[in-house]
């Protein structure tokens, strides 16, 4: 197996999440991510022993990306803390108005393979959102918050609960409703005094002429 570092398996991962994630795994062959990389199929399987090896690395190459991400729209939000995990549902809307915007590809992957549970596709997609969980649950706990876990778990569901209702609908907007739902939940956590400073500030803007 070729190391991760070489140019030409990188430019066949890049070719591979292009078109697993437009057209989905199961539509995509072999050849057409080896055409789409111009590379020959014997070079694609010289990197990769087969199709399930490129479809877990193309989801472990979006995992710290994605992951980034939300950190930066979370780090980059003005407010306090409901307005700053509001804002990760409002950039997730705008993202979802692009024409070429197909949901989660950690989702929709695992959709395709949801009777292969031992896919090692799932497995990374499964630790991705565990991350997610895991980061929020950091950031609820360094707030104070009591059942920063749960509260977690919540923000996950209405992300990915949105995720899909957004692909069917094709409505961006219900991705900024699961964000004022998730913006409601944090405030109502957050120890009595978080809950007051919040309140102050809403107070303050409502006064600005």
């Amino acid at each position: 197996m070729a190391r991760s570092s070489d140019p030409t398996r990188a430019r066949i991962v890049t070719a591979a999440s292009k078109l697993f994630y437009a057209e989905g795994i199961r539509a995509v062959s072999v050849d057409a991510v080896a055409e789409t990389a111009g590379i020959t199929k014997k070079t694609l399987y010289y990197h990769f022993r087969s199709k399930d090896d490129l479809v877990a690395a193309y989801l472990a190459a979006r995992d710290q990306p994605n992951l980034e991400l939300f950190k930066r729209w979370f780090d980059e939000a003005t407010g306090p803390l409901p307005d700053k995990i509001a804002a990760i549902f409002r950039q997730l809307a705008r993202a979802a108005r692009h024409p070429k915007w197909r949901g989660c590809g950690f989702l929709r992957t695992t959709a395709e393979l949801a009777n292969l549970p031992g896919h090692p596709a799932i497995r990374i997609g499964a630790a991705h959102k565990k991350k997610f969980e895991a980061w929020l649950q950091a950031i609820f706990e360094a707030e104070g918050i009591a059942g920063s876990g749960e509260l977690a778990r919540q923000m996950l569901l209405l992300l990915d609960g949105s995720f899909a209702v957004v692909l069917l609908h094709r409505d961006a907007s219900y991705m900024e409703t699961a964000g004022e739902a998730a913006r409601a939940l944090v405030a109502a956590a957050l120890p009595a005094g978080g809950r007051l400073d919040i309140h102050r500030q809403i107070s303050r803007r409502s006064r600005v002429p």
